[in-house]
């Protein structure tokens, strides 16, 4: 199954001269919701991941229904104020600004083998500040998977240190 097929193209979005990838029509599409994940599943079981992570929130939508499958646990990377107990965060930088992510402090255990999954891997700033969190916990980052890839933005670079799956990639 080409999964290219259920991904729209949107022009000028969400500002002149960008190219949007959209993955809602992939995510309604059963069969290829299914055969994304199941991608994503066998990956996990490669590198023996323990837990999976995911950054909100399409993270998220990848992410759990990997974790259940395997019968693993799925820890959420959130924006500020939205985890309920202590936290532990990381800021980064965006082309734009600056950016944070938490995650409650006691949700890896030392040593525990971390898949983070997100949507879209396009600089690599959230996904890098997803793996000083997981380093902060004491946890090991055992990989990276995403639905698509930004070849142009190269992202890949920043996380050459780990296995890494891109189910598919755009220029």
């Amino acid at each position: 199954m080409n999964l290219k097929d259920y991904i729209a193209t949107i022009p000028d979005f969400p500002q002149e001269g960008i190219l949007f990838r959209d993955i809602t029509p992939l995510m309604a599409a059963p069969d290829a919701f299914q055969e994304a994940c199941k991608r994503l599943c066998e990956f996990a079981k490669e590198v023996d991941a323990q837990v999976i992570m995911g950054p909100e929130s399409r993270g998220f939508i990848f992410g759990c229904p990997v974790a259940y499958e395997l019968g693993i646990g799925f820890i959420p990377v959130r924006k500020p104020g939205k985890l309920p107990r202590e936290t532990v965060s990381v800021s980064y930088d965006l082309e734009y600004g600056t950016n944070e992510l938490h995650v409650h402090a006691d949700s890896i255990q030392k040593g525990q083998r971390v898949l983070i999954i997100d949507d879209l891997l396009a600089t690599g700033g959230t996904v890098d500040a997803t793996i000083q969190i997981v380093k902060q916990l004491g946890g090991e980052v055992v990989g990276c998977a995403f639905l698509i890839e930004l070849l142009s933005l190269k992202g890949r670079e920043l996380l050459k240190d780990y296995p890494l799956l891109t189910l598919m990639s755009f220029e």
